[in-house]
């Protein structure tokens, strides 16, 4: 009795030491989240009204203003590198998913991997040089080709993962109807794995949409509303970069409600993210 009742009580300190260290754990992950979101609630939220949203930067020594240029540059800049990133990437990734021991297909996600990893600034200076210097000209075009590279990797490797969990029994059954193999991928595959690669998407867009160094060599800034793609446009985390390193005090202040709003949309995409996973879930479950 002795022994049992002793190793009992071991095995229920020892269960609840490791829970907490757990819950601990858990905590400590989440606690930066907390305290920058918290903060940027703190110093940002106070200037988030309806005219940082549709007005431009005020002049030096003006009080008010807002961000509106910014945000639709943002939205702008991200679409454009959505038309190039995600057919590029959907289509590598078809290829890859489809053929994962072809040779090619490894040299592909090899290519993908390093382009992952590769720092941001570097693809600003491929694109400064790819295009701006053509140009003669920072632009629109020349950000939207920026991030559009850095979306193509992570699109593809995620629809290269997602198509390989697909059945093959899927496949085999389309197929055996009949159907060419081109309409199998199309019309079967893609649709049964349309979660995954929707998730892959909506992460390309959270990764490019927060990149400030790219849209400094491409982009570059505008302090008014433009909408040329030939001319250069003003992004939000270009805008807070600019006024965090201000020496103006009203600056500093649409900084920290433009990094908020960053931030919020950041999240919301994240949420997204995990909203297309749980259905993806859901199905094969």
């Amino acid at each position: 009795m002795k022994g049992g009742g002793f190793s009992y009580w071991r095995r229920k300190t020892s269960n609840a030491f490791v829970t907490i260290l757990f819950s601990s754990s858990v905590l400590i992950v989440l606690l930066p989240l907390i305290l920058i979101v918290g903060y940027l609630f703190f110093k940002g939220a106070s200037s988030v009204n309806l005219n940082f949203f549709i007005h431009r930067p005020a002049p030096v020594g003006e009080h008010g203003g807002g961000m509106g240029n910014a945000i639709i540059g943002s939205v702008y800049v991200v679409g454009l590198a959505s038309l190039l990133g995600i057919p590029i990437g959907l289509l590598g990734g078809m290829f890859v998913g489809e053929f994962p021991h072809n040779k090619f297909s490894t040299l592909v996600r090899f290519v993908a991997d390093v382009l992952n990893g590769t720092p941001s600034i570097v693809m600003g200076v491929f694109a400064y040089t790819v295009v701006v210097l053509p140009m003669k000209s920072f632009s629109v075009l020349a950000g939207g080709f920026a991030l559009g590279v850095m979306m193509i990797p992570t699109i593809l490797r995620t629809t290269d993962e997602i198509l390989q969990t697909v059945p093959t029994s899927i496949r085999e059954a389309s197929l055996a109807l009949g159907v060419p193999y081109w309409r199998t991928v199309l019309s079967v595959v893609l649709r049964s794995a349309k979660s995954g690669i929707i998730t892959g998407i909506l992460l390309a867009g959270a990764r490019v949409l927060g990149e400030t160094a790219p849209l400094l060599f491409t982009s570059f800034n505008n302090a008014f509303f433009s909408y040329s793609v030939t001319q250069p446009i003003s992004t939000l985390p270009v805008q807070i970069f600019n006024y965090a390193i201000s020496p103006y005090r009203d600056w500093h202040r649409q900084a920290w409600a433009g990094a908020l709003i960053l931030v919020l949309a950041i999240l919301i995409v994240n949420f997204a993210v995990r909203v297309f996973s749980r259905q993806r879930f859901d199905q094969t479950v």
